[in-house]
């Protein structure tokens, strides 16, 4: 942005889902004393309840609340008992391990309907006049202009910005202008629908936190939403490609309740009751998973990915939003770094947005690795666990989920990106390249996880 300008530095988000809307209240929040207009641009005419839950680990839930949101999504929130997840035997619902929460704390996990938290974000938008939310407005491409940005809509219009970030998901159209997308199947289908609680017979539980039941080679899943007044219901199943007939990769398409019927028929009788309560027709899905990205930032900094666009994931670690928070958070602090000190020093754009990728690419990448990973292990094929029968699967398994979700759970990537701040701005002595840069600044070497 030059200096002295009176103009507002204007940032375009492609995509108004928790990603986008949430890196616009960031940007609000950490950008205090700037002149910043922020424009939202959705492609649906009207926000609706697809995808059904989604969960927030701790280290998500601390972002929510940094940004003033905390009471309100605990409100949101379920009672728990203190029991976050367990996992069971899929044949007699015995107890595998417990992963532990404590309802009492003001930051903890919260699992709610998506719905419920696209609300709240837009709410708190127009409260606080952080940003303007257009709707129907599908994003066709964005044109570098050298100091600025087009955003192409197929409706005929465009919208010019300083930058633009791109929050448009898996079929992101800004990625797709600098890396092809590749998906590649996964090996596993997934029915998903919401039921009511109250609608599932002999609930044999104490408490209505989510539970696993674990299987060779599928897995079923039930966590609480909507103040445990649902349960998001997911039956994940390994099949044969050619096997997939027409199911595409779509969050709209329609299987039968049958195929779950016939599919987990060897599950104890409380998955047979969820089943029972699920629609005739719930969602189908085809999980693909994705090679890691190793660029996030493109146009000498005026075109940046977040969320789904940079990491899609398997959704096996249940990470995947709390990923895109905490991208909107570090980009919301970059973001607000170079307008303060481009107009003392006149620093580059590119140095300000590579310090957010140098954050969040590494970690996001070992979430997406976890992902991939965890669908593996919970349908007892990782490693080891292939070779083994389901008995002697238990205790490995028992032993693995312990400890799985720490290291995410745990990381403050404020911290982090305040650490890597300081370093960028005070740089160890060593060895320079040709191009005067040390032999890690700027760069990322990733390593393939898929074959």
């Amino acid at each position: 942005m030059p200096t002295g300008t009176k103009e507002p530095f204007r940032i375009a988000i492609a995509g108004g889902g928790i990603g986008g809307l949430f890196v616009a209240l960031s940007l609000q929040h950490h950008c205090v004393g700037h002149d910043v207009q922020i424009d939202i641009y959705e492609q649906t005419s009207k926000y609706k309840s697809i995808g059904g839950g989604i969960a927030l680990g701790i280290n998500a839930a601390r972002l929510v609340h940094r940004l003033g949101l905390g009471d309100a999504i605990n409100k949101i929130d379920g009672v728990h008992q203190d029991v976050w997840l367990t996992f069971r035997r899929y044949d007699n619902g015995e107890k595998i391990v417990v992963m532990p929460m404590n309802d009492e704390g003001t930051i903890r996990q919260v699992s709610i309907l998506r719905s419920e938290f696209l609300d709240l974000l837009l709410e708190t938008i127009r409260e606080r006049k952080a940003a303007t939310v257009h709707t129907n407005k599908i994003c066709l491409g964005v044109k570098d202009n050298g100091n600025s940005v087009t955003l192409n809509f197929k409706d005929g219009t465009s919208a010019t910005a300083d930058i633009a970030i791109g929050c448009d998901g898996i079929h992101s159209k800004l990625r797709a202008q600098y890396i092809a997308d590749k998906p590649r199947y996964s090996g596993i289908l997934a029915f998903r629908d919401l039921v009511e609680t109250k609608s599932v017979k002999d609930w044999p539980f104490p408490t209505y936190s989510a539970v696993m039941w674990l299987c060779k080679n599928k897995h079923f899943f039930a966590y609480p939403v909507d103040q445990n007044k649902q349960f998001d219901v997911i039956g994940l199943i390994r099949t044969p490609e050619e096997e997939l007939g027409d199911l595409k990769e779509s969050w709209t398409f329609l299987g039968d309740r049958s195929e779950m019927e016939k599919a987990f028929n060897d599950f104890e009788p409380t998955v047979q009751n969820i089943i029972q309560a699920m629609p005739e027709k719930p969602h189908k899905w085809l999980l693909n998973d994705r090679q890691p990205l190793d660029q996030w930032v493109f146009a000498d900094g005026r075109v940046i990915l977040l969320g789904d666009a940079a990491h899609a994931m398997l959704p096996f670690q249940g990470a995947g939003a709390g990923q895109s928070i905490e991208d909107g958070f570090v980009l919301g602090k970059a973001i607000a770094d170079y307008l303060d000190s481009s107009s003392r020093h006149g620093e580059s754009l590119q140095k300000w947005m590579s310090l957010y990728q140098s954050v969040r690419l590494p970690r996001a990448q070992r979430a997406q690795a976890a992902s991939r990973n965890a669908g593996e292990t919970h349908q007892m094929r990782a490693g080891e666990l292939g070779l083994k029968t389901f008995e002697e699967c238990v205790p490995i398994i028992r032993d693995n989920l312990s400890q799985r979700m720490k290291w995410i759970w745990n990381e403050d990537v404020e911290v982090a990106y305040e650490n890597a701040k300081r370093e960028l701005n005070n740089p160890p002595m060593g060895p320079r390249s040709l191009d005067g840069q040390s032999p890690q600044q700027g760069r990322f070497l990733v390593q393939p996880l898929l074959s």
